[in-house]
């Protein structure tokens, strides 16, 4: 038999390129290591299937932590919610995800995308305002007394993945979670803190807050309306991964952006930037 095709990592720049979630969902999962900053279980493995091999990311639902405000089911399911959802879209802003069976039960597993360490998403300045290409977040403190402005980049990718986080009511957007791929195409992952019923946002993505949604933001709300209509393929298959309560949230949000028309802004009921920030 010949050895399989490795796919590196850094040859994925866009879902077109990327593997599909066939090869996370049949091929062989072999765990490799440990990921040991992560607060939960997350275990770097390699995956095989006819030929093909990539590197991905398995986390368990026995290795979660229980949260005291997400009691309803299990953050993996929500990791794969947040990617049909982002499918939906037509953005593909989340790396393939898909629920398996694994060598430690049931879990998550998602392709893994190594970043671009060159891209630049954030950034703190001295100056008062932001620069040419850039968005405010807030001030942040740098030690010693001292301040300076949160900014992040003011790009489409971005702007695309402040709507999904809207849309999924993230409640963890950190830097850490911005995966900017080599060939330009941007991914979010880390989302097991979303789809609550209660507004949960927590983002560094406020730099477009109050701004009229772009023509392809638009555009995405009204693919995911009809999406979610009861009995429409995506609202079935979130149905299988959220509990009934948080799917109706889901559309009720969507309706909310499309009539509004405008990027959320900060509740004020609920810390807006998640700890810590990167």
């Amino acid at each position: 038999m010949p050895p399989p095709e490795r796919i590196p990592p850094r040859s994925m720049s866009s879902p077109q390129t990327l593997p599909g979630a066939d090869l996370l969902a049949r091929g062989e999962l072999t765990v490799r290591g440990r990921i040991r900053e992560a607060s939960n279980a997350v275990l770097y493995c390699s995956v095989a299937y006819e030929g093909r091999e990539a590197a991905c990311v398995y986390k368990p639902i026995a290795g979660e932590r229980p949260l005291w405000d997400f009691p309803d089911g299990d953050l993996a399911r929500r990791e794969v919610a947040a990617y049909e959802v982002s499918e939906a879209t037509g953005w593909g802003l989340v790396p393939p995800t898909v629920l398996r069976d694994g060598p430690y039960g049931e879990g998550m597993v998602q392709l893994w995308i190594e970043a671009d360490p060159g891209a630049r998403l954030l950034a703190l300045t001295e100056d008062e305002e932001p620069g040419e290409g850039w968005k405010a977040v807030g001030e942040a403190e740098v030690g010693e007394g001292r301040t300076a402005l949160l900014v992040h980049a003011d790009t489409p990718e971005l702007r695309r993945l402040a709507v999904l986080d809207a849309v999924i009511n993230n409640g963890d957007r950190k830097g850490g979670h911005l995966l900017p791929a080599p060939g330009g195409h941007l991914y979010g992952i880390d989302h097991g803190v979303t789809f609550h019923v209660e507004d949960k946002l927590r983002t560094l993505l406020w730099g477009w807050a109050g701004e009229e949604l772009p023509a392809e933001a638009v555009e995405a709300l009204d693919r995911l309306g009809p999406a979610l209509t009861p009995g429409a393929p995506l609202a079935t298959r979130l149905a299988e991964l959220l509990t009934g309560a948080e799917v109706a949230a889901v559309r009720a949000r969507v309706a909310a952006l499309r009539a509004d028309g405008r990027h959320p802004e900060p509740s004020g009921q609920w810390p807006a930037i998640p700890w810590p920030p990167v």
